[in-house]
C-alpha cells in the first residue's frame, strides 16, 4: 500500500512533513484531514499499527480540543468512544497522520519519520 498522508494544508507542521516526504522521494496520497477525515475503522487500524496510545492521536493544541474540554474527559472515555470522537472531526486529529497500512505516525518529528519511513 502506498503512503496515505492525512494533512491540513494550512498547518505549518503538515507542510514541513510533506516537504520531508518529497525530499526523500516518498510518494504519498494527500488527503485533506478535514474534508476527508478517516473513518472510525481506519483510525482503529492506524492506532493498532502505530504502537501509540490513543491520546497521542488527539490534536491537544487545537481549538476544538480545548472547546470540548477534552483534557479532563479523555481518561474516562473508552477507546470506542474516543475513536468515534476522532472520526467526527478531522480538526481533533493530530496531524499529519501518515500510514502505509502496516505502520502509522501521528504528527511530524523528523527522527520518527526517518526511522519509520526510511528504516534508519
Amino acid at each position: 500500500m502506498a503512503l496515505k498522508f492525512y494533512w491540513y494544508p494550512k498547518c505549518g507542521t503538515c507542510r514541513k512533513a510533506k516537504k520531508w516526504l518529497e525530499d526523500h522521494h516518498l510518494q504519498a496520497e494527500e488527503i485533506h484531514i478535514v474534508e476527508n477525515s478517516p473513518s472510525k475503522e481506519e483510525l482503529k487500524t492506524m492506532l493498532d499499527s502505530s504502537g501509540l496510545e490513543i491520546k497521542k492521536f488527539f490534536n491537544t493544541s487545537g481549538q476544538k480540543y480545548r472547546e470540548l474540554g477534552l483534557k479532563d474527559k479523555i481518561s474516562s472515555m473508552s477507546e470506542d468512544e474516543l475513536l468515534t470522537l476522532l472520526a467526527s472531526d478531522g480538526m481533533l486529529i493530530k496531524r499529519p497522520l501518515t500510514t502505509d497500512g502496516n505502520k502509522t505516525t501521528a504528527g511530524f518529528k523528523e527522527d520518527q519519520f526517518k526511522e519509520t519511513w526510511l528504516g534508519k
